[in-house]
């Protein structure tokens, strides 16, 4: 399976060093070989050989900090759009920087693939939270997919396990911790830190960035919500129509008095299909019963319960980020692409 890799930083390196540190065991186990045709990174330069590029070499020159067209290969210079549009690969994965308030560069990235018909795994929010009707129809309407589980839980399988295997379950809404910074920073403030000293210490460990703005006013949570709305539930939500509250109102007394109560706070992210078909999406802190799975969920973790029909609640809980988990939300959604494409043949335990 020859692929094209739109962004080279934190989420395509890990990608790469999954393929190249587990190539013989993803053979046996799935029947699939990747191979890497093309990088193409805005900062760190473009690459493209139709023979397959080396992904040690890749890995090491981007290490270095030096222009990855250092290294040999016949095509070198070109843009996302043109290395989209004529490098021959399979499938696109699209691992640009998140602009959730334009979408882009990356959803004009996700348009000239749906053209040039190449396959699309994803883990940006951007695109799906703003476009995801229009995206979806158009990659439907030319017979390719468009995958996206590392946009909501990173690589814990949240989407793949909605479509697949909780298919005629009945799901009724979706309901979780979808930010690890917030989760962790309520978990330091029940300890006792204060709001500026969790938030302090969540950015000395690098899950907040310098500005939290993001994570603290619910706002990463909400782009996921959408996304979970529209590639679930068939909604047609964008992030300004998500009821958004974030955690900086809450104070210590606020904390003090869930927890003597037997309670403790959340942000929880919800969509919710309702009787007369409608699909609604909310973020809030919550004080939840110590006897709710979500609850018990503490650190940078994420989990995420469906309500369902026919089996009631399923919780799934893991990594929220991470270089290997975002990566292997990829591989898994390639994985999901071979499948379909007749590219997979599980060999025999």
């Amino acid at each position: 399976m020859r692929l094209s890799l739109i962004g080279f930083g934190t989420v395509g390196q890990g990608l790469c060093e999954i393929i190249r540190d587990h190539d013989q065991r993803l053979v046996a186990e799935t029947g699939v070989e990747f191979s890497v045709v093309a990088v193409c990174d805005m900062l760190k330069g473009s690459l493209y050989d139709p023979a397959g590029l080396d992904i040690d070499a890749l890995l090491a020159q981007a290490a270095s900090g030096e222009s990855l067209e250092a290294l040999d290969a016949p095509h070198k210079g070109w843009d996302a759009q043109r290395t989209i549009r004529e490098a021959e690969a399979d499938a696109i994965c699209e691992a640009t920087y998140t602009d959730l308030e334009t979408g882009e560069p990356a959803t004009a990235h996700l348009r000239a693939a749906i053209a040039a018909r190449r396959h699309i795994a994803t883990t940006n929010k951007g695109p799906l939270a703003l476009h995801g009707r229009e995206l979806l129809t158009a990659a439907a309407e030319v017979g390719v997919m468009l995958l996206a589980e590392g946009t909501v839980v990173s690589g814990t399988p949240v989407l793949n396990l909605a479509i697949d295997p909780l298919a005629g379950a009945g799901i009724t809404a979706a309901r979780g911790i979808l930010n690890g910074t917030t989760n962790y920073m309520l978990c330091e403030m029940e300890a006792g830190r204060t709001y500026a000293e969790a938030l302090a210490e969540a950015q000395r460990l690098g899950y907040a960035e310098a500005d939290p703005t993001g994570d603290v006013e619910g706002l990463d949570a909400a782009g996921k919500v959408t996304i979970l709305a529209n590639l679930l539930m068939g909604g047609d939500l964008t992030p300004v129509q998500v009821d958004r509250t974030g955690i900086t109102g809450l104070t210590p007394d606020d904390i003090a008095r869930a927890k003597a109560e037997g309670q403790r706070w959340k942000l929880i992210g919800e969509v919710r299909r309702h009787d007369d078909g409608r699909v609604s999406g909310r973020v809030a802190p919550e004080a939840l019963p110590l006897d709710d799975p979500l609850a018990a969920i503490g650190g940078a973790t994420n989990a995420l319960t469906f309500e369902t029909m026919l089996l009631g609640p399923v919780t799934i809980v893991g990594a929220g980020a991470g270089r290997i988990e975002t990566g292997y939300a990829l591989l898994t959604d390639l994985l999901a692409i071979a499948r379909e494409i007749g590219g997979s043949t599980r060999a025999p335990p």
